[in-house]
């Protein structure tokens, strides 16, 4: 019998939507002129259950372990690059920790599975599973007891947030080797094939590319009767703990009825494992990009999102999901603060124009 996880999400909120949707339909400008923006306020209400959701207290939760696979040359930079960009997201000094300044977003540092002895840090949640996972062309990256204390550890990080009242969910990752796993998962879950879904990752060139195709390819059939059991023994058998610790971010998020906004291939591939052990947490998720990853896209179209943003990003960390929360933003304000026809005094569009010539 396949593993799974328990959690009860909600279902969208109906009558939200159709009140968005209905004041949409008034404010001073063409139906539709506004584009995603007016989709993405809809969303938001239905997730949320009112038209005004704040979005003040937003979290992005960067994860981040080792992946034994690394060790086989899918990679650009070597394993110990996991651990240095820990404390250098401790330190304030990586890119998201840049972003989310600027983005007034706090970033929770979580490790599941770093394969160091990271020093004490007050704001470093030490939640090693294990020292990085087993590679994944040789066996299953780890036991589905590993694969669900991390999706646990997820949920309880996110749930400390939402009692701090978080009310954006942000899933960032850090993690040397992690877009193999991710296109193992992927392929896994999806039957894509390799060739469609592993990229480049970190920049390797064309024979780094080939060996991360074989190595997939290798991990899919060394690990097949796992895989085929269901999306928790396919996260185990291919995928990480950071992948792992992400799904129960999204999980427990989406539980909360709090908006999830992904970032890159990474989180993709934990939501895409979320969306098949709580098929509703779909409806809680904000696409924020389509990374250059080989992979996203098709990704994203299976996870039935549309990416806000196209800047061909591969960085991770949850980049692109900060840099998507002025778009949130916007669309709130333009919902709540705009005028209606009525209100500004505007006059409406004409359902049958006049087809008199000024002349009759």
């Amino acid at each position: 019998m396949a593993e799974s996880i328990h959690v009860y999400i909600p279902p969208i909120d109906e009558e939200a939507r159709r009140e968005a949707e209905a004041r949409q339909a008034r404010l001073t400008k063409p139906a539709g002129s506004l584009g995603r923006l007016e989709d993405l306020s809809i969303s938001l209400a239905g997730m949320t259950g009112r038209l005004d959701p704040p979005l003040a207290n937003r979290v992005v939760f960067t994860l981040a372990a080792d992946h034994g696979v690394a060790l086989e040359g899918v990679s650009a930079y070597p394993r110990d690059v996991t651990a240095q960009m820990v404390l250098n997201f401790l330190n304030g000094g990586a890119a998201i920790s840049v972003l989310a300044r600027q983005m007034n977003a706090r970033v929770v540092v979580a490790d599941l599975g770093v394969d160091a002895d990271l020093p004490p840090h007050p704001e470093l949640h030490a939640l090693k599973v294990r020292r990085g996972t087993a590679s994944i062309t040789k066996g299953p990256a780890m036991a589905l007891r590993e694969a669900r204390q991390a999706i646990d550890y997820g949920r309880r990080l996110a749930r400390e947030e939402i009692a701090n009242g978080l009310d954006v969910v942000l899933t960032g990752d850090m993690g040397i080797g992690n877009t193999t796993a991710s296109a193992a998962l992927i392929c896994a879950l999806t039957q894509l094939d390799p060739k469609d879904v592993v990229g480049r990752g970190t920049g390797v060139d064309d024979v780094g590319l080939e060996r991360k195709r074989q190595a997939v390819r290798t991990a899919l059939i060394v690990n097949s009767e796992l895989i085929a059991q269901g999306p928790m023994e396919a996260l185990a058998a291919v995928g990480g703990l950071e992948i792992a610790g992400l799904v129960g971010v999204i999980v427990e998020g989406a539980a909360a009825r709090r908006p999830v906004v992904t970032d890159g291939f990474i989180s993709g591939a934990a939501a895409l494992v979320a969306s098949q052990i709580a098929p509703a947490a779909t409806g809680y998720m904000i696409a924020s990009h389509r990374s250059q990853e080989l992979g996203h896209g098709a990704l994203l179209r299976r996870l039935g999102l549309k990416p806000l943003l196209e800047l061909d990003l591969r960085l991770g960390e949850g980049t692109g999901a900060v840099l998507a929360l002025p778009l949130l933003e916007a669309a709130v304000r333009i919902l709540n603060k705009m005028a209606t026809f009525d209100e500004a005094g505007v006059s409406e569009r004409d359902e049958e124009p006049a087809h008199n010539s000024p002349h009759n």
